[in-house]
C-alpha cells in the first residue's frame, strides 16, 4: 500500500493506479471482460425468462441445475482438462468459445422456431397425471428440453468464459503487483456492460410494441441472440490481438519465462488431479468459498424468481424487468467498485475484503426471507402503502440480488482470483478448472439438491412452502463460508510472503551473478595482456 501510494500519489493510487505504458495491456483486457460479461448478462436474463415462464414457476430451476447443468459441467471439465494437455493455450481458448457462438446462433434461428414440434408435450402430460406433484419441476425440464439445453449452455458460458478463460488468462499474464492494481479496474469498467446489456435487453423486450409480429418473443430473441454472436466474435478478435501485439511485448509478458515454467509443469491424469485437490487444504478452502456462494445465491434466487414470475407472467414483461435489473446491478457495482473495491483490498487486506460478500448475503438474505415468511401478518400495513405483498416481495428480492451481485463482482471475484496467483502452474490450470467449473456447479447444484429434497419431503411444487426451511439452510452455509474465508486468509498471507521471499532471493542471486561476470572477464584478460607485453 505504501509503495503504491508513493508511486502514484494518494488519490491516484486509489482510483487509477496505472502507468501510461500499461494501457496497451489494460484496455484490451477490459474490453475482453466487457464482451464476455455482456454475453453473460444477456444469456442469464434470457435463460431465466425462457424456463421460468414456460414452466409457470421457478420450481424447474433446482432440477435443471442438478440434472442438467452439473453433469454437463463435469463433462466439459473432463474435455477441457484433456485438451489442455494437447492444445496450445490459444487453440484451447478458440476451441472453448466457438461451440457456444454456434449454439446460440442456432437457437434463435432453428431450435426456438421449431420448439412446438420438438417438445414432447403429450408424453409429459402423461407423466404429470401419473407422478406426484413434487415431480413437476423435473417434468418441465423434459417438456421444454430445448429451453433446458439453452439454460445449461448459458450457465456453462458463465463458468467457462468468465471464471476459467478470462480469469485464467489474466492470472497467467499478470504479476501479483499488477493484480492488486488491475483486477478491480477490470471489474469496474467491465461492469459497464451490465448497464449497456440491461438497456439493450429492455429495448429488445419492448420492441414488440411497435411491431405486428405473430410471436413478439421471437423478435426479441432474434435481436438478443444476434448480439450474443457478434459479441462472441469480438471476444475471439480481442484475444487474437492480445496474443499478437501485447504478449509479444516483454514489458508485459516474458515468453522465455513461461516456457521455462511449462517445462517444469508435471503431467497429471484427471484422477491424480482430483486427488491432489483433495489433499490441498488451500485449494479446498477456495472450493468451499465458490461452493458456498453458489449454494447461497441459488437458495435466494429461486425463491425470488418465483415471486417475479407471478408478478410478470409474460415472456417479454419478465425479460424487460430482468433487463432493468441488470442495468441497476451494473450501476451499483460500478459505484461500489470505484469507491470501495480497490481501496478496501489495499487498506484492509485480502481477508476482510473476502468477508464482505458472505456478510452482505447474510444481512440481505435474512431480511428477504423474513418478509416472505411473515408477510401474511403485514397485509394491512402493506395495503396502507398502496401496493401488494407480491410486489413488495419482488422489490425486496431485487434489492437483495443487486446487493449480492455487486458485492460478488467488486469483492468476491477479485479476492478469489488473487488467491490463485501464488500457486504453481499445475495448481492454477487443473485446480482452477476443477474449482471454477465443477466447484461452482456443485455449489449451485447443491442448493438445487437441497430444494429438490424439500419438494419431495413436503410433496409440493410450490416454492413458497419450502421458504422457511431454505432460510435455515442459508444461515448454516454462510457460517461455513465465513470460517473457510478466515482459514484461507491465513494460508494466502503465508504463501504470498513465501513466494515474495523466494522471488527476492532469486533477484538478489541474479544481481550478484551480473556483478560477478565483469570481474571474471577482467581476471581472464589480464594474463593474456601480460604475455603480450
Amino acid at each position: 500500500m505504501a509503495s503504491t501510494t508513493q508511486e502514484f500519489g494518494k488519490w491516484r493510487s486509489r482510483l487509477w493506479p496505472v502507468h501510461r505504458f500499461e494501457l496497451k495491456k489494460l484496455i484490451p483486457m477490459v474490453l475482453l471482460f466487457f464482451f464476455i460479461l455482456f454475453n453473460y448478462t444477456i444469456l442469464r436474463d434470457t435463460k431465466d425468462t425462457l424456463v421460468v415462464t414456460a414452466a409457470k414457476g421457478s420450481q424447474v430451476i433446482p432440477f435443471l441445475k442438478f440434472w442438467g447443468v452439473l453433469p454437463c459441467a463435469v463433462l466439459f471439465m473432463l474435455v477441457y482438462a484433456k485438451l489442455s494437455n494437447k492444445l496450445s493455450k490459444t487453440k484451447l481458448f478458440y476451441t472453448s468459445v466457438i461451440p457456444f457462438i454456434i449454439f446460440f446462433g442456432l437457437f434463435g434461428t432453428v431450435l426456438y422456431p421449431l420448439r412446438e414440434s420438438l417438445h414432447p408435450h403429450a408424453f409429459c402430460d402423461m407423466l404429470q397425471t401419473t407422478l406426484p406433484d413434487s415431480f413437476k419441476g423435473l417434468i418441465d425440464v423434459i417438456r421444454n428440453w430445448t429451453f433446458s439445453l439453452f439454460y445449461v449452455m448459458s450457465e456453462l458460458w458463465g463458468s467457462m468464459a468468465i471464471s476459467l478463460l478470462f480469469w485464467g488468462f489474466a492470472n497467467d499474464i499478470s504479476k501479483v503487483s499488477e493484480s492488486k492494481r488491475f483486477y478491480t479496474i477490470f471489474a469496474m469498467f467491465a461492469n459497464i456492460s451490465l448497464i449497456i446489456s440491461g438497456r439493450f435487453i429492455k429495448w429488445a423486450a419492448k420492441i414488440r410494441e411497435g411491431l405486428s409480429a405473430g410471436d413478439p418473443w421471437q423478435v426479441t430473441l432474434n435481436y438478443t441472440m444476434s448480439m450474443v454472436v457478434v459479441a462472441g466474435l469480438l471476444v475471439l478478435g480481442i484475444y487474437w490481438w492480445m496474443n499478437k501485439y501485447v504478449l509479444t511485448d516483454k514489458r508485459f509478458y516474458d515468453p522465455g519465462e513461461q516456457k521455462a515454467v511449462k517445462k517444469k509443469k508435471p503431467k497429471l491424469s484427471m484422477k491424480e488431479s482430483f486427488l491432489y485437490l483433495i489433499r490441498s487444504k488451500y485449494l479446498g478452502c477456495i472450493a468451499l468459498l465458490v461452493m458456498a456462494y453458489g449454494i447461497s445465491i441459488n437458495l435466494v434466487e429461486v425463491t425470488w424468481k418465483d415471486q417475479l414470475h407471478h408478478q410478470y407472467p409474460n415472456y417479454n414483461d419478465y425479460q424487460a424487468f430482468m433487463g432493468g435489473f441488470s442495468e441497476k446491478t451494473g450501476i451499483i457495482t460500478i459505484l461500489v467498485t470505484f469507491f470501495l473495491g480497490g481501496s478496501v483490498v489495499r487498506k484492509f487486506g485480502w481477508g476482510k475484503t473476502a468477508l464482505v460478500t458472505p456478510v452482505m448475503l447474510l444481512v440481505t438474505g435474512v431480511a428477504f426471507f423474513s418478509f416472505i415468511i411473515f408477510r401474511g401478518s403485514l397485509e394491512s400495513t402493506i395495503a396502507a402503502l398502496g401496493t401488494t405483498p407480491l410486489m413488495l416481495a419482488v422489490i425486496f428480492g431485487t434489492i437483495q440480488n443487486i446487493a449480492s451481485k455487486s458485492s460478488k463482482y467488486s469483492f468476491f471475484d477479485p479476492t478469489k482470483e488473487m488467491a490463485y496467483i501464488p500457486l504453481g502452474q499445475e495448481e492454477k490450470v487443473k485446480g482452477k478448472a476443477a474449482i471454477d467449473v465443477v466447484g461452482a456447479r456443485l455449489g449451485k447444484s447443491g442448493g438445487s439438491l437441497i430444494q429438490q429434497g424439500l419438494f419431495f419431503v413436503l410433496n409440493t411444487a410450490v416454492v413458497g412452502v419450502i421458504a422457511p426451511y431454505v432460510a435455515v439452510v442459508l444461515l448454516a452455509i454462510i457460517f461455513a463460508w465465513i470460517v473457510a474465508a478466515r482459514s484461507l486468509n491465513r494460508q494466502f498471507l503465508d504463501l504470498t510472503a513465501r513466494r515474495e521471499q523466494e522471488q527476492a532471493e532469486e533477484e538478489e542471486a541474479a544481481k550478484e551473478l551480473e556483478e560477478a561476470e565483469p570481474t571474471s572477464k577482467v581476471e581472464e584478460k589480464t594474463p593474456a595482456e601480460t604475455a603480450t607485453t
